[in-house]
């Protein structure tokens, strides 16, 4: 047997649950926030929808949370339009630019 054949053979396809996809009011369900506060969040870059229903419904993922939790912490002391841009600097740091 080749060594391309046997690589093949022996590897293992990776398996990944599907995307679990949040809408609005599961968002809701979980956080202290109105709808019209994701609704200005998504309009504003703050968070965003990973796809949408073929009813039109934004859809959300995990992720989702943790994000809403680092801007309702940064709301304490910083405005929407900062919080943007502290998110939009997070989003494109490099390890290099962490280590410096």
């Amino acid at each position: 047997m080749s060594p391309d054949a046997i690589k093949a053979r022996n590897h293992t396809p990776r398996v990944r649950p599907p995307t679990r996809g949040y809408r609005i009011g599961d968002v809701l369900r979980h956080t202290p926030l109105s709808r019209q506060t994701i609704h200005n969040y998504t309009i504003m870059g703050l968070i965003r929808e990973v796809e949408w229903t073929q009813g039109g419904h934004r859809l959300y993922d995990d992720s989702v949370f943790d994000r809403l939790s680092r801007i309702m912490t940064l709301r304490k002391t910083k405005t929407l339009s900062q919080i943007r841009d502290i998110l939009r600097k997070e989003e494109t740091a490099t390890p290099c630019d962490e280590a410096t």
